[in-house]
Formats: C-alpha cells, structure tokens, sequence
C-alpha cells in the first residue's frame, strides 16, 4: 500500500537542514566589542592624522575623568555621531531611575567597554573545576570570593542629555574665561603635593633649575624641584607635569620603553607628561591650552617617530607597535595617571559617573543645573535589552 503524504499545516513551516536561523537583531557580546573596539582604533588613527583631535580627546577626559581613556573616547565618538553634545554625566538606565531622571522615548544606549568578571572561590584556586556553566558574573572583592576578568562586554549607558526628570544640581570647574583665585592655585597646590608624598617624592621650590627648566624629576633622589620665579597657576602646573614624569618615567618603565618613552628615550615622555597636567589643570578649571600648545603640537610626529622607532627595534622577543597602537597606550598612560591625580585633589564635578552622586548631596560653591526637564512628563520607556 503506498503511503500517503500528509500537506504541512499552515502555521507550521519546513526547515531545510542547510537553511540558519534568523538573523538576530541585536549584536551578540563578541561583536559588540568588535564593533566598539573597531571605532576605537579608528578614532585614534584619526588623531594621529589630525592632531586636534588629541586635544578633543584631553578635553573628553578631563569632563569624564573617572573612565579610562578608551570609554571616554567611545563616548565621544558615538556621541557625535548624534550631534553636537559632548558627553559630560552617563549611567545605566536603571541608576538613572535612581536618581528620578528617565530616558527619553527614542533614545538609543551609548555603549562602553566593561569587564566581565567570574568568582574564584577556595575549591577553583586548588584546581577544582565546578561543572561546564558559564562563570557567574560577581563584584571583585566580595570578603569571602576573589574575581577575575573572563572577557569584554559592551555595558549600555545614557547620558544626561538623553534624560528627564528631576533637575540635578552638579559643581562644575571655573570657566576658563574667569581668572582662576589665588587660594584655588594655593589649595590645588597643596593636593598635589600630597600626590607627591603619597608617592614618596619630596617637593622643592628652587631658585636655580637644570638646563633653566621649569621643574625636573630626580628619581633617584625622589625629589621634585619647580622653579621659585613661577607664578601661582604655572607652578601648579609644572608640579602636575613632573608628577607625571614621576608616575610614568621611571627607569625600567617597560611599556613606555616600547615605543621610547622611557626615562633613557625621551621620545613621547614630554608628550605624556604635558597631557596628564592639560587634564588635571583643564578638571580644575584651568585652562592651558596656550601653555600647553608647544609640547602637544608635536603628538603626531612623536607617535610616528616613535613606532619607526619600534619597528627598528622590533626582535624575535620584541613585536613592532602600530602607531594606533602606541596612541591607545598613551592615552590609558595619561587618563590613568590624571585619574589617580584626580581622585586626590577632587575637582568639582563628579568625572562623568552619575553613582559618584549621592542621591541628596550637599554642594556648595558653585553649581550648574543639568539637563532641566518637566518632571511630570510620562516616564519613558526602556530603548535597549
């Protein structure tokens, strides 16, 4: 008897075995960070090209401090992409709601580079392995389990000017129009010399410099010596130079080495130095863009002298960096050094992370008022997964 073959039902459809499922409509994590760190490593060739663009990126840092250089470029590439505003206070939608501010309908998450992180209990550091489940995600440092990064994610944030609601009252740095008061410089003055203890540097104002510098660094000595003839805001930001000098120069400074930026090849020594003080001094307020125009002027020729220098240098051991390369490593050199600066001296503002707001701060000084919307418009819905 022949077999009879039943028409599929309507609602159902066949499935070759060589047909894929449906494209996704979002990413996936890996190409998520593909996609950011593709827009990375061409906003940094685009600053080698065009070295303006360095000093956009020294400014993005100074407002947003608290992330590391590569997030603060991503923020400002993406943002714009969307139009004139600079990114100045991001979070996480939920941290938004927190504060009683709320996405606006429509709006699209900004992204940044975050670190997916995996507990280590006792049993995983004797060897032990627990079963084939994907690491469970963990703060580090919980008391009782270590963590360890296991990969990269793309972690969705808004900034304030994607939101409404309640007004936020944040201190912000002087304009730099507005001559910066002498007991401004006098207690920046004292925050970095309190770096510099921290560091074990001691602090000399001298009449008589080496080579009538302004400031240098003996690392040997631990010594720090600024010129005495020095008005208030340079002193302030020799010492913020020399600092960086202090943190990233050292002799055997191995990454700096690689490109020639170590305490033996002065190559972008300068170059780092001069950032780091530009966004300390730029998160106080003050403005150096004058100042500062001789030492960065020479960025991008420092960055492709300094991979010719690589590839000259390159050995079985030794891989050549690409002047993308060397770019990303100055600019995670200078914004973490700035941060650590930063983190003491306290400028005002909170470095673009709205968790450094406390939900009822006491400020005082002066404020700003960001992102003022009706707080009785209809609370926007979620735009991401």
């Amino acid at each position: 008897m022949e077999a009879i073959s039943e028409p599929t039902p309507r609602w159902l459809k066949a499935v070759q075995a060589n047909e894929g499922a449906p494209p996704a409509t979002h990413p996936s994590p890996e190409q998520r960070v593909n996609e950011l760190t593709e827009g990375l490593y061409s906003l940094l060739a685009e600053a080698v090209d065009q070295p303006q663009q360095w000093h956009r990126l020294l400014d993005a840092s100074a407002t947003m401090w608290r992330y590391s250089g590569g997030n603060v470029a991503l923020l400002t590439m993406q943002m714009a992409q969307r139009g004139p505003m600079k990114p100045t206070l991001v979070a996480g939608y939920k941290e938004w709601e927190r504060h009683s501010r709320y996405v606006l309908k429509g709006e699209h998450a900004l992204y940044v580079i975050a670190p997916r992180t995996a507990r280590i209990t006792p049993a995983d550091e004797q060897g032990e392995v627990s079963g084939a489940r994907e690491p469970e995600l963990a703060a580090s440092g919980d008391g009782e389990h270590r963590s360890r990064i296991v990969g990269w994610r793309g972690q969705p944030v808004f900034d304030v000017s994607q939101t409404e609601g309640e007004p936020l009252l944040v201190p912000i740095a002087g304009r730099p129009d507005v001559p910066l008061q002498a007991d401004s410089c006098t207690q920046l003055w004292e925050s970095l010399t309190a770096v510099a203890r921290n560091a074990l540097y001691n602090i000399v104002v001298s009449e008589t410099q080496a080579g009538l510098a302004d400031g240098y660094t003996d690392h040997s000595r631990r010594l720090i010596s600024v010129g005495s003839w020095l008005d208030a805001e340079d002193r302030v930001a020799t010492l913020a130079h020399e600092l960086a000098h202090a943190s990233l120069h050292v002799p055997g400074d191995a990454i700096g080495a690689l490109y020639g930026s170590s305490s033996e090849h002065r190559g972008l020594a300068e170059i780092e130095a001069e950032s780091v003080a530009y966004v300390v001094l730029r998160a106080h307020g003050i403005d150096r863009d004058e100042q500062s125009a001789a030492y960065l002027a020479g960025w991008a020729d420092a960055v492709i002298e300094a991979e010719a220098c690589s590839i000259l240098r390159c050995s079985r051991d030794r891989k050549p960096m690409s002047r993308v390369d060397i770019a990303k490593s100055v600019l995670g050199r200078v914004t973490s050094v700035a941060k650590t600066i930063l983190e003491t001296t306290n400028p005002p503002g909170f470095g673009g992370r709205l968790a450094c707001l406390a939900l009822e701060p006491e400020i005082g000084g002066q404020e700003h008022l960001l992102g003022i919307r009706s707080a009785a418009r209809p609370r926007a819905s979620t735009v991401f997964e």
